[in-house]
């Protein structure tokens, strides 16, 4: 959640030189993106500011800025899994992917590409251009772990990194998005599984948290990649709780729900928002988890917001 300073300055009408000191009064403003549906899961776009409840802690909190529709500039983090279970999708992804990008990006607003298999990879840094960003696209390619060593007298010792679907999310939240302002999401497209990240979920979702992104996830998996095994196709559980955590919502590929139709469900509740802030009460220990609940008072309404904040290091 983006912690903004507000600075007042007194004395300004003296003389320069009598200037007193300048006294600061720190405000920590808490911003707050959401999306709001309906029992049909239809978004709803016409809400006012008195139609929200904003608690931290349980507590209530007074609504101090409020705008819907917001056009503050987006920053977008595409990040798409290119493991061995996705070998027969990519060319999917790669086409859908690209007509997402030219559709939802307007102007001020840009975009970065990381691939994740064997390794996360940045295909493309932040810019607004969609021919780099096709071109990242172009580039996408099947990364896979190597083969196991035969060497080893120990077999169980080598365990490959498949899927390092933790490590692009906290890639993507702490090197591309942490520094930027405005809307901030991660669109992620996996089947969910993760094999072989350095970092754990807990990890990844402080790190999106922290940047105050918004992740949409996209189950989306090969049946065949899986075959009709004991364990039976991977779950979606921990992109649900990524999603949930952050205020963005999970998606599924099916027959019928194309991965461009969700691409579009995505591009409309971004431009279906509403920005909400508000001046906790009272003081939190910097680095402390403040959990936040924003509601309706009409009943029968679902509000999509992140769960909580981190309150940062004063700044020296």
């Amino acid at each position: 959640m983006h912690i903004a300073k507000a600075i007042a300055f007194a004395g300004l009408g003296l003389a320069l030189a009598q200037e007193p000191p300048t006294i600061k009064v720190e405000v920590n403003i808490v911003n707050v993106m959401c999306s709001v549906r309906d029992s049909k899961n239809a978004l709803v776009p016409n809400l006012t500011k008195d139609d929200f409840l904003v608690t931290e802690e349980g507590k209530p909190q007074e609504i101090r800025y409020f705008e819907k529709e917001t056009n503050l500039p987006l920053t977008l983090g595409l990040l798409v899994d290119v493991s061995g279970s996705q070998r027969r999708l990519i060319e999917t992804e790669r086409e859908a992917a690209h007509r997402f990008f030219s559709s939802v990006l307007k102007k001020k607003d840009t975009a970065f590409l990381i691939s994740f298999g064997a390794e996360a990879e940045l295909m493309q840094d932040l810019t607004d251009s969609p021919v780099l960003l096709r071109d990242g696209l172009d580039h996408l390619r099947l990364s896979t772990p190597p083969m196991s060593p035969t060497s080893s007298p120990v077999p169980t010792v080598y365990q490959p990194r498949g899927t390092v679907l933790f490590d692009a999310v906290y890639l993507a939240a702490t090197e591309r998005l942490r520094s930027e302002v405005g809307r901030k999401a991660i669109v992620l497209i996996t089947d969910g599984v993760d094999q072989g990240s350095r970092l754990k979920l807990s990890e990844a979702l402080e790190a999106a948290q922290r940047a105050d992104a918004i992740i949409y996830s996209i189950y989306y998996v090969d049946p065949d990649a899986y075959g009709r095994g004991m364990f039976g196709m991977p779950g979606s559980g921990d992109l649900r709780r990524m999603s949930e955590e952050t205020g963005g919502h999970l998606f599924e590929v099916n027959r019928r729900n194309t991965l461009e139709d969700i691409f579009r469900q995505i591009q409309d509740e971004m431009r279906s928002q509403y920005a909400i802030g508000f001046v906790p009460l009272g003081e939190a220990k910097a680095g402390a988890y403040r959990r936040v609940d924003v509601r309706t008072r009409q009943k029968g309404l679902k509000v999509q917001a992140r769960k909580g904040y981190y309150v940062p290091k004063p700044e020296s």
